[in-house]
């Protein structure tokens, strides 16, 4: 069992805002998910990801959705770093490897 995060590389986000990027859409993932206790009793491993814009950040958003995984997109609310509605991150998961692996396994490691 995993969570995968993907976050959007050319927004060049300081430290603390991908942080709490990343953080809203794993928790946002989590809640969502069918697996969720599994997942916590299996250590809650989770892997951050880089996409390289929006576009592909939404892509793999449908990806995951379509493949009937739990998915969140992030938009940010835009009060310190970036603008209003810039979407940010997406969580995908948790949910079993294999099932994750065949929509993200190609992306790199943020």
């Amino acid at each position: 069992m995993k969570q995968v995060i993907l976050i959007r590389h050319d927004l060049k986000l300081p430290k603390g805002k991908l942080a709490a990027q990343a953080a809203h859409a794993s928790v946002e993932a989590a809640l969502r998910s069918d697996y969720l206790n599994e997942w916590r009793l299996h250590g809650q491993a989770k892997i951050v990801l880089k996409v390289v814009d929006e576009r592909m950040l939404v892509e793999y958003f449908q990806k995951a959705k379509d493949a009937g995984l739990s998915a969140s997109l992030i938009t940010d609310a835009g009060h310190t770093v970036v603008a209003p509605g810039t979407k940010t991150a997406v969580g995908i998961g948790p949910a079993e490897d294999d099932d994750i692996d065949l929509i993200t396994a190609n992306l790199p490691l943020l």
